[in-house]
């Protein structure tokens, strides 16, 4: 199989496309899209059908996607976007199969409000009017069990870091990385983090669009290559107890052009005007937006104090414990300057996570939000008495607190539309619902014996 890789700068056109199907011998191309809850959907044409598909989409029915349309108005068209061709990683005795990204419209080619990537096109459009580019870096956080069945076995004791000995995960890891790399996703780091058998591969800065697509497709890979080696990754946001859980730390910034508008060298923490107003956009809008970016019922078990998870609203240059961190500025490095939002986890729409994100940093930019002073201090060490005499407040504590904020909140309907917003909360409601009424082990292992 050749190496492909379509450069953002690279005159892509649908006869370059198939082209380069037919140079490779592509057999079948999968279609992805996600739901309003980021799951990824699927279906597959065959090759003689992508030009077709190029030039005038694919219908699909929309009714029993996740969100999507009532069976009455289910009639979808899934556009390929021709710059997300990708051709996945073969496995033995397996014809070759491409992918591509696709935009939902509606059959009379309107662009349908139910399509999360869509959302982020619209507040990336937002954004570019204002002259800007919004960059993102994720770094996904997960897990590798020996299976997805009962209690979660781990494969290996080591921590952050770790090189173990003969750690079967050293390769898994090894061969994921290789396999983005061939299909153009540039990976900047891979390593062992704190928790036995959790791992981080963090992809390399890029704009917003594409990298949603890359998280979707990281997501995927990392699956299927744990799967054909016999064990299970996920990305579940907590799933052992008293272990950190995993999280999608997302650096974000903000360029015209070639510069970096969160830079300022004269400034004492060499932060623009921008770059603080950004700061103070997330830091006043987060509690609206954490659903979003923590929305499921077990991210709150990750958001506690204690577990390297922030859940105190606040921002600072070398502390970890805050909800923002500006990592510190290098010489020469202007074009790194970045704020990375440390709480949401890698089981989000990462389309509508990186939509609500900008929206919230924007919002601060245009109306001139005023950044409050950094906090150096381990806030996790601070008494209730002195972050409340500091004004540092929290994130909400579990996944009804946090709808109930969304719910309210004007700048996440805005950002998401009403379809996604409204489909959204009803689905975070069924979920608080079927969770309340739960009787969980905890509860049989705890009361049974005593009442």
């Amino acid at each position: 199989m050749s190496d492909h890789r379509l450069s953002k700068n690279e005159e892509v056109s649908k006869e370059y496309i198939l082209k380069l199907a037919a140079d490779n011998h592509v057999r079948f191309i999968h279609l992805w899209f996600t739901d309003v809850l980021g799951f990824l959907k699927s279906f597959s044409i065959n090759i003689d059908e992508l030009e077709g598909a190029l030039e005038s989409g694919m219908g699909f029915d929309g009714s029993s996607i996740q969100g999507y349309a009532r069976i009455d108005e289910s009639d979808m068209i899934a556009m390929p976007d021709i710059t997300t061709f990708r051709i996945l990683p073969e496995k033995p005795g397996e014809v070759t199969v491409a992918q591509m990204f696709c935009d939902i419209f509606e059959p009379d080619g309107t662009p349908y409000k139910g399509d999360p990537r869509g959302v982020l096109k619209r507040n990336l459009k937002r954004a570019t009017d204002l002259g800007y580019t919004f960059y993102v870096g994720p770094e996904l956080e997960y897990f590798y069990f020996k299976s997805s069945n009962g209690r979660p076995e781990v494969l290996d004791q080591g921590g952050y870091f770790d090189q173990t000995p003969l750690d079967l995960a050293s390769d898994l890891r090894k061969e994921t990385v290789l396999a983005l790399e061939r299909m153009g996703i540039a990976v900047e780091y891979s390593h062992h983090e704190v928790a036995p058998s959790q791992h981080e591969i963090d992809l390399r800065y890029t704009d917003a669009l594409t990298m949603a697509d890359h998280a979707m497709t990281y997501r995927l890979i990392v699956k299927e290559i744990a799967m054909k080696h016999g064990v299970y990754a996920t990305f579940m946001p907590k799933p052992l107890m008293g272990q950190n859980g995993s999280g999608m730390h997302t650096h974000q910034s903000l360029f015209k052009g070639d510069k970096n508008i969160f830079f300022d060298p004269n400034d004492k923490y060499h932060l623009s005007r921008e770059g603080k107003a950004y700061i103070a956009g997330i830091l006043k809008h987060a509690p609206e937006f954490t659903s979003i970016i923590c929305q499921w019922v077990n991210s709150y078990k990750r958001l506690v104090p204690g577990y390297e998870a922030p859940v105190y609203i606040s921002w600072a240059m070398r502390n970890r414990s805050t909800l923002v961190r500006v990592p510190m500025y290098k010489p020469g490095k202007e074009k790194a300057t970045r704020v990375e939002l440390r709480c949401p986890d890698p089981a989000c729409n990462p389309y509508l996570a990186f939509s609500v994100m900008l929206a919230a940093g924007l919002e601060g930019i245009e109306k001139g939000y005023e950044i409050p002073e950094p906090i150096e201090e381990d806030i996790f060490e601070m008494s209730a008495e002195e972050r409340k005499r500091r004004g540092i407040k929290s994130l909400p504590g579990d996944l009804y607190e946090a709808i109930c904020l969304t719910e309210k909140s004007e700048l996440v309907r805005k950002t998401l539309g009403d379809h996604i917003f409204e489909k959204f909360i009803e689905n975070k409601k069924i979920e608080w619902e079927q969770y309340r009424t739960w009787v969980t082990n905890y509860e049989i292992e705890r009361y049974l014996p005593i009442l």
